[in-house]
């Protein structure tokens, strides 16, 4: 059986180019942190990553530290020892919205009471108004605001008005950390014009391999204390020989991540593929609820609740039938519990408990969507055949 794979939000399989790369690195037998020739075709490689890593967020490649993932990457960017000119520059206070990942929610180095969370609003967006009053009233006697918002939620899809958050950010002299890995590839990204103070991606979301990511500064002399020390690697602010090979291989697919955002070539593709699966889903079932449709989503990305469908079964029974799905972040839907992000945005917790996600990728095809159609059309007739013989579905 030929299986469908259509959770890349969750990990997208790895790219050719990622492989290549890969394969070449492991060729180059050199520590990057020795002076020999050997040593400097290693580091070669790590800076030529770099500076496309930085590309694909209009950053300098001199900002960008690479981590073990985006989860290590939040971490050292969520905390209260930051350094701005190279002097302490301490923020005091934590705020992120609700739906954010588990590895941004659990407060990175903060205390527990130096943490607090902004409201959202049913369509999935962070609600302005309530960011700016909580801004507003921050005391700065002890340090800054640090802002941490998900630019692209992994689960719903939704953007956030990145934008209007960096001007916030700006206006009450906050520090604004942006948890970028699903808006890579996906919606342009420049640090600049975002305001961003720093931003996290995730190599395996690009169709790299799973163990490397970045934490990107917007600027020279802008620091967090570092998470990892004893050595003097990625600007002493991550300790550890770097991983050449996955490095490299990041770095080649956030070449493919750029050419992706060309409409003809990738996003447009996607949109396409999307918007097919989801009038089709309506007529198979009229009353699905698709969450987030009425704000801004990436073209990738759809999560839907089938009513009376509960969605660890639909999970199991479709991947029984060949086809991978998700319910929501990959770093949290291995528990039974509903959806943390429905539930912030006003949903009851058995319609979020009936949520499955489903995200495309650079490789996904017609035939991928077809596939998870015919298989959700079979299930509904079986549940509806259960209900009319008032057989509870379980």
């Amino acid at each position: 059986m030929q299986r469908v794979y259509l959770d890349h939000n969750a990990t997208s399989p790895l790219r050719p180019e990622a492989r290549d790369s890969m394969i070449a690195a492991w060729d180059v037998v050199g520590n990057p942190s020795s002076v020999h020739r050997e040593g400097r075709a290693a580091r070669a490689l790590i800076e030529a990553a770099r500076q496309k890593v930085a590309a694909l967020v209009g950053a300098q490649a001199a900002q960008v530290v690479f981590t073990s993932g985006a989860s290590e990457a939040n971490m050292l960017a969520l905390t209260p020892r930051m350094v701005e000119a190279y002097q302490p520059a301490p923020a005091s206070h934590l705020y992120c919205s609700a739906i954010e990942h588990p590895s941004v929610l659990s407060g990175g180095r903060f205390m527990s009471e130096a943490r607090s969370d902004f409201p959202v609003l049913p369509s999935g967006l962070v609600d302005l108004d309530a960011m700016r009053a909580i801004l507003a009233s921050h005391d700065h006697t002890d340090g800054r605001a640090l802002i941490a918002i998900m630019a692209v939620n992994s689960e719903t899809g939704v953007i956030q008005p990145i934008e209007k958050i960096g001007a916030l950010a700006q206006e009450y002299d906050a520090y604004f950390h942006l948890d970028a890995v699903q808006a890579a590839g996906r919606i342009p990204l420049d640090m600049a014009r975002i305001g961003c103070s720093s931003l996290s991606l995730s190599a395996h979301k690009l169709g790299g391999p799973k163990g490397v990511g970045a934490l990107i500064m917007a600027r020279d002399g802008l620091e967090p204390e570092p998470l990892i020390v004893g050595g003097p690697q990625e600007n002493r602010i991550r300790a550890g020989t770097e991983n050449v090979a996955g490095i490299a291989a990041f770095g080649a697919v956030c070449d493919c991540a750029l050419t992706s955002l060309d409409e003809g070539q990738g996003i447009g593709r996607l949109q396409s593929l999307r918007d097919d699966f989801e009038a089709r889903l309506l007529q198979i079932a009229p009353g699905v609820e698709i969450f987030g449709q009425s704000a801004p989503r990436v073209a990738n990305t759809c999560q839907f609740a089938i009513p009376g469908l509960k969605g660890d079964t639909t999970l199991i029974q479709l991947d029984l039938a060949g086809v991978a799905v998700s319910s929501g972040s990959a770093c949290s839907s291995g528990k039974v519990a509903a959806s943390h992000v429905l539930v912030a945005m006003g949903y009851d917790a058995d319609l979020a408990n009936s949520a499955i996600r489903m995200s495309l990728g650079w490789n996904s095809v017609s035939g991928d969507i077809d596939a998870l159609l015919a298989q959700l059309a079979k299930i509904c007739t079986k549940n509806s055949q259960k209900t009319s013989r008032g057989i509870v579905h379980a």
